[in-house]
């Protein structure tokens, strides 16, 4: 869609529509919790610690929300709207617990583009395999100025510059 071997391209605010909509699965796995925890020295034993999870009340070691925040800001940032944009602002619940281990569905979509502002409101609903809500809300993206502005870059994780399978998720399990 946006990514090509070498080359990103900028999406202009212009061709974003009201229901647009982005589905991404991802799988709470260890590589990703001892990556975050590793990243932030987050010790709390709630993420890690079955018998502390048990002893809190929790069924398993619970997933910091965080985790699932930095999932919807990757997809924002390469996917909807996508390269150039960022995160501007954001209000998310998490009503329930996403388990270690579990499997998180990431719905995304546009509720409103203002071209004069040049932002995407975008509406963030995350359930895991038993179909409990784990995050649901919404953010604002500004979208870059230089609209369709393609950018020469040396990677994107692959090393040919492509995109590998892990980034496009459809390697991960």
């Amino acid at each position: 869609m946006l990514f090509n071997r070498r080359h990103v391209k900028i999406r202009p605010a212009e061709e974003l529509t009201e229901g647009e909509s982005l589905k991404i699965v991802e799988k709470m796995d260890d590589r990703d919790l001892f990556l975050y925890l590793g990243l932030t020295n987050d010790s709390n034993p709630l993420y890690i610690q079955h018998d502390f999870t048990a002893a809190a009340g929790y069924e398993r070691p619970v997933v910091p929300v965080v985790m699932l925040t930095g999932i919807v800001s990757a997809a924002v940032s390469k996917h909807l709207p996508g390269p150039g944009s960022r995160m501007l602002e954001q209000r998310f619940r998490f009503p329930e617990a996403a388990w270690h281990g579990s499997t998180v569905t990431f719905d995304l979509a546009v509720e409103k583009v203002d071209l004069l502002s040049r932002t995407v409101q975008i509406r963030v609903d995350a359930t895991d395999e038993e179909n409990r809500t784990v995050m649901t809300g919404e953010l604002v993206a500004g979208i870059a100025p230089a609209a369709g502005v393609n950018t020469e870059i040396s990677a994107l994780g692959a090393p040919d510059g492509g995109m590998d399978e892990r980034e496009t998720n459809s390697g991960r399990g």
